[in-house]
C-alpha cells in the first residue's frame, strides 16, 4: 500500500500543504474550523501529527537507492546480488522508506545516473558490486549523498560493510592444500573489483606460506559461463592442475562441468572449492565445498548503517568473517 503523505491530507481537507502542516504540528496560526477539517482528514487517512512533523523538519524524500553497477542479466542471475536485494528490502520493510533499484550498465551515461542520485530524489544510497571503472562513487560524492558500500570502496573514502575477502582466499586455498592439491589454479571475477583483488591476494598468501608456486589464473564474469571459459583455458595451458579456487559458486559449477566433460574426476583428480555457499553449490555433482559470503547479512547491515549515516550518527566499517562449508568437491 502507498504511504500516505502530507499532500494527501491537504488534498482531502481542501487546504494547502503548508496549512495542513501548521494544523497538525501547531507551528503556525490556523482557524479552528480549518484545523478540525485537517485533523479529521488525517484521521481518515491514518496519518499522524508525528508524520507531519518529521516531513516538515527533515525535508526527506523517504527513498533509498540500491545501486548495482552491473548488466541487468547479471543482476537477475547472480545468487549474491539477488540475496543482496533481499537483505536491503528486509531492512527497510518496517520503515517509511521505499527502495529504488538502480542497475547501472557499463555503457550507462554518467549524466543519466546522476539524475537519480541527487539529494532531492533520494536520501541515501547503498552500492553493491562496485567496479573501478564505474562513475557511481564520484556521482555520490559530487552530490553529497549519504552512502554505504557493500565491500570497501575504490575511492578509499566512504563507509562500508565488507567480508574479509583476503581471508576468503586463504581459507579456500588452504583447504585445497590440506587435501593434497599442489598445483592450484584461480578462477576469478573482474580484476577491477576490490573483493576479487583481495581474494586473489589471499590465494597468493596461502600458497606462499605453503611454499607452493601459483597455478594459472583466469578472470571472467561471475557466471556459469565465466567458470566454463576459464576452466577450458586453464586445462589448455596447464593440464597438471589438481586444485581450483573459483571465486564464486557459479564459476565453480562451470568449472566442474568442464572437468566432467573432459573426463576428469572431481575430487579424485582435481579438487574444486567456490565462494558464496549458494544454492547452486548443493546441486553440483559432486556437491561443492564453499566459503561463505553472506550477501543478505552484508546488505542488511549496510542498510542499517545507512540509516545511522543519514541521521548523522557516528559509524565505522563493519567487517564480517567467512566460514568454510565442506562438501564433497574438496
Amino acid at each position: 500500500m502507498r504511504r500516505v503523505t502530507l499532500d494527501d491530507v491537504a488534498s482531502a481537507a481542501g487546504v494547502s500543504r503548508a496549512t495542513a502542516s501548521r494544523a497538525l504540528t501547531g507551528s503556525g496560526p490556523v482557524s479552528p474550523q480549518t484545523a478540525d477539517k485537517v485533523r479529521h482528514a488525517a484521521q481518515r487517512l491514518s496519518f499522524s501529527p508525528n508524520q507531519a512533523a518529521r516531513a516538515l523538519a527533515s525535508s526527506r524524500t523517504q527513498t533509498i537507492a540500491l545501486v548495482i553497477p552491473e548488466p541487468d542479466s547479471l543482476v537477475l542471475g547472480d545468487p549474491f546480488l539477488s540475496c543482496a536485494i533481499t537483505g536491503v528490502s528486509e531492512a527497510f520493510r518496517a520503515t517509511d522508506y521505499q527502495v529504488v533499484l538502480l542497475m547501472v550498465r557499463p555503457d550507462e551515461p554518467p549524466a543519466k545516473v546522476a539524475r537519480v542520485l541527487r539529494s532531492d530524489y533520494v536520501d541515501g544510497a547503498i552500492v553493491v558490486s562496485q567496479h573501478r571503472s564505474d562513475h557511481v562513487a564520484q556521482i555520490i560524492a559530487d552530490n553529497d549523498i549519504p552512502a554505504v558500500y557493500v565491500s570497501r570502496p575504490w575511492t578509499g573514502s566512504g563507509m562500508y560493510v565488507d567480508l574479509d575477502n583476503v581471508r576468503v582466499g586463504e581459507i579456500a586455498t588452504r583447504r585445497l592444500i590440506d587435501v593434497g592439491a599442489r598445483r592450484i589454479a584461480c578462477i576469478a571475477g573482474s580484476p577491477d573489483m576490490i573483493p576479487v583483488q583481495d581474494r586473489t591476494n589471499g590465494w597468493h598468501r596461502a600458497l606462499a606460506q605453503a611454499g607452493l608456486t601459483p597455478g594459472p589464473m583466469c578472470n571472467a564474469t561471475f557466471t556459469l559461463a565465466g567458470g566454463e571459459q576459464c576452466m577450458r583455458a586453464i586445462l589448455a595451458t596447464d593440464p597438471q592442475v589438481d586444485g581450483v579456487f573459483a571465486q564464486s559458486d557459479l564459476m565453480a559449477a562451470g568449472a566442474i562441468r568442464v572437468l566432467r566433460d573432459h573426463g576428469i574426476d572431481v575430487p579424485g583428480k582435481v579438487r574444486v572449492i567456490g565462494v558464496d555457499n549458494a544454492e547452486v553449490g548443493r546441486t553440483t555433482v559432486p556437491p561443492l565445498s564453499s566459503v561463505t559470503n553472506p550477501a543478505a547479512e552484508l546488505s542488511l547491515r549496510a542498510a542499517r548503517m545507512l540509516l545511522r549515516v543519514i541521521d548523522k550518527e557516528e559509524v565505522s566499517p563493519d567487517i564480517l568473517q567467512p566460514e568454510l562449508v565442506l562438501r564433497e568437491s574438496a
